[in-house]
C-alpha cells in the first residue's frame, strides 16, 4: 500500500475528472503526479424519443452518482480510506447538443444530443450568414432550427448550454463553459477568447422580427480558458455528486470541457502543429492550426483547444466496422474447420498480414460504408468489395485493402487541410482500436496522412483522465506554465514510439486513394440498387 498516496487522499491533494460519454460515464482520481489511482464507471445509452436522440436528465445524475460511488469504493478497497476532500474537480461531456432552461431553471424541451440530424436548414443558413461552417450538431444550429420551426419554448429561454455546462451549473451555480466546449456551441473570437460578437450581432438581427425578450449574449454561458477557476462545489452540489455527503463543499472546479478537448489533453495534442487521430468505428483527426483557414469548408469543423487555439477537425462516419466484419467472418470460417481462435489473435494476425500486402493493394478496392459518409457525399452506405480479373487477389492484399479504404474518407478531408490550406503538422498522436495491434495501425495511418504517427501508452486512460488533468492544471503551483508546457512535463516518459511514413507506403496509398475516388460511382450504384 502506498503511504504517500494515502496521505494525499487524506490531505485532499488529489484531482477528480468525470466524463459523460455517449455510452459510458467514467470517473478518474489522480494523484499529485497526475497518475490515475482510482476509477469508477456507469454504462448508459441514448434513447430515440419522439424522433429525438436524448438522455433523461434524471439518468444524468444517476450515472454521475453511480460512477462517483464506484470510484469511492475503489479508493476504499485500495487504500482503506473514505474519500472526503479533493483538490479540484472537472466535468466533461459529449460536445454540442441543445439544453435550454427557463428563469426557474426548468428544462424547456428534452435534451437534444449531437447525434440528431434535425437542423439541416439552420446549418446551411447560418453557415451562409457567418461565412463560418456551422455543423448540424452545434447548439446554435439547434436553437435557430427551433426558431424556424416556431417551437413555443423559444421565447421562454433563459439559459442555453451543453451537457457538461449543465452539470457544472447545477454543482456550482456558475453558468460557464471551457472555451473548447463553447466552440461547439457558437463561433469563437480567437483574440478575446469569447463568443464572436460580430456573429452574435448578425444572429440577433436575423431573428429580430421575433421580438424575443432575450438577445443571444443573454442566454449563452461565459467562456473560460484552461487554468481559470470556474466556481466551487456548493452544499447542494455535494449531495448531487455524493449523496452520502462525505465530500466537502468549497472544492474548486475547472471550466467544463467537451470530449474533443479532453481527448486532445489525454494525447498531449494541444500545441500548434500537433494533432491527434481517433480511429475505431468512426475516425476523426484534430489538427491544431497556426492560423485561420482561408475559406469555409463544409467538410471541416473548427473548434478550439481548451486554452483557445484554433483546431480543424476532419471526421469520417466509417472506419473499421467493415474490417471488423471480415475478421469475424474469417473467425467463423476457422471455427467451422475446427479451430476456435480468439478475436485478439485474429486481429493481430490479419493486421500484420495487411502489412505484407502491396502498398497499392494489388488493384483491389472496397468501401466500408456501413452508414452514409458526408466526406464523399453519401447519405446512405453499402459495404462492398470489388476487383478486376487481373487484380492480385491475395489475403494480404485483401486485408490491406479494407484498412486503407477505412482511412480514405478521412484523407479526403485532410487533403483540404494539407493541400488547399497548407496546414503543417509535425506529428499526429493516435488512439483507438486501429492502433491496438502494435505497429500495424501506425504504419497504415502514417501512409494515409504522410505524417509521423505516435501511440502513447497512456492514451487509453481517456477523457476522464483528460479533464482530471485540466483540474490539476488549474491548481498547479507554477501558474506561469502554459497548458502545452504542463502536459509536456507529464508526458515526457510516455510519448510512445514514433513511426515515420515509408515513402513506398505513401506512394501506394496515393495510388489506392485515386482508385478509391474513381470507384465511388460503384458505391453510388450499390446504394441506388440495393436495399
Amino acid at each position: 500500500m502506498n503511504d504517500n498516496v494515502i496521505n494525499q487522499i487524506k490531505n485532499g491533494e488529489t484531482c477528480l475528472g468525470i466524463e459523460m460519454g455517449s455510452t459510458r460515464i467514467k470517473a478518474v482520481l489522480i494523484d499529485k503526479d497526475n497518475n490515475p489511482i482510482a476509477s469508477g464507471g456507469f454504462a448508459w445509452e441514448n434513447t430515440l424519443t419522439d424522433g429525438v436522440w436524448t438522455y433523461a436528465l434524471d439518468e444524468v445524475w444517476v450515472g454521475i452518482q453511480s460512477s462517483y460511488k464506484a470510484l469511492k469504493r475503489d479508493v476504499q478497497k485500495k487504500f482503506k480510506i473514505t474519500l472526503k476532500n479533493i483538490n479540484a474537480i472537472g466535468f466533461s461531456g459529449m460536445m454540442h447538443g441543445y439544453l435550454v432552461f427557463d428563469k426557474e431553471g426548468s428544462l424547456l424541451t428534452p435534451f437534444r444530443t449531437w447525434r440528431n440530424n434535425l437542423t439541416e436548414k439552420a446549418s446551411k443558413e447560418l453557415t451562409g450568414l457567418f461565412q463560418y461552417n456551422i455543423p448540424q450538431r452545434w447548439s446554435i444550429a439547434h436553437l435557430y432550427q427551433a426558431i424556424v420551426n416556431e417551437e413555443p419554448h423559444v421565447d421562454k429561454i433563459d439559459f442555453l448550454t451543453t451537457l457538461a455546462g449543465y452539470v457544472h451549473w447545477k454543482l456550482t451555480g456558475a453558468k460557464v463553459l471551457g472555451i473548447g466546449e463553447a466552440s461547439g456551441m457558437f463561433p469563437i473570437d480567437l483574440n478575446d477568447k469569447g463568443f464572436n460578437k460580430k456573429h452574435m450581432d448578425s444572429f440577433d438581427k436575423l431573428i429580430g422580427s421575433k421580438n424575443y425578450d432575450w438577445k443571444l449574449g443573454d442566454i449563452l454561458p461565459k467562456t473560460l480558458t484552461a487554468g481559470k477557476q470556474a466556481g466551487e462545489l456548493t452544499t447542494e452540489g455535494v449531495l448531487l455528486l455524493d449523496p452520502d455527503g462525505d465530500l466537502s463543499a468549497g472544492i474548486p472546479l475547472c471550466p467544463p470541457e467537451g470530449d474533443a478537448g479532453t481527448g486532445m489533453v489525454a494525447t498531449n495534442s494541444v500545441a500548434k502543429r500537433t494533432g491527434n487521430v481517433s480511429a475505431g468505428t468512426s475516425v476523426f483527426a484534430m489538427l491544431v492550426l497556426e492560423k485561420e483557414l482561408s475559406k469555409v469548408h463544409p467538410e471541416i469543423d473548427l473548434v478550439t483547444t481548451p486554452d483557445g487555439n484554433l483546431v480543424a477537425m476532419a471526421h469520417s462516419n466509417n472506419c473499421t466496422s467493415d474490417f471488423n466484419a471480415w475478421v469475424s467472418l474469417f473467425g467463423q470460417a476457422a471455427k467451422a474447420l475446427g479451430q476456435d481462435i480468439s478475436m485478439d489473435t485474429l486481429y493481430e494476425t490479419f493486421m500484420n498480414l495487411a502489412l505484407k500486402g502491396d502498398s497499392h493493394c494489388g488493384g483491389l478496392l472496397s468501401y466500408g460504408y456501413v452508414s452514409g459518409e458526408h466526406m464523399t457525399g453519401f447519405s446512405e452506405g453499402r459495404p462492398l468489395f470489388v476487383r478486376s480479373s487481373h487484380s492480385d487477389f491475395t489475403l494480404e492484399n485483401f486485408m490491406r485493402t479494407h484498412l486503407q479504404s477505412a482511412l480514405c474518407a478521412l484523407r479526403t478531408g485532410l487533403n483540404i487541410l494539407f493541400e488547399e490550406e497548407n496546414v503543417q503538422v509535425d506529428e499526429i498522436r493516435g488512439h483507438g482500436g486501429l492502433f491496438k495491434t502494435p505497429l500495424a495501425g501506425q504504419k497504415i495511418m502514417a501512409a494515409a496522412t504522410n505524417t509521423p504517427i505516435s501511440v502513447m501508452s497512456t492514451a487509453g486512460e481517456g477523457g476522464a483522465w483528460g479533464i482530471a488533468l485540466l483540474a490539476s492544471y488549474m491548481r498547479q503551483e507554477d501558474s506561469s506554465a502554459t497548458l502545452p508546457e504542463f502536459l509536456t512535463e507529464i508526458f515526457k516518459e510516455s510519448m510512445g514510439d514514433l513511426v515515420a511514413p515509408d515513402p513506398r507506403d505513401v506512394d501506394g496509398f496515393n495510388e489506392f486513394f485515386e482508385r478509391y475516388h474513381k470507384g465511388l460511382a460503384i458505391e453510388r450504384a450499390a446504394v441506388e440498387s440495393l436495399d
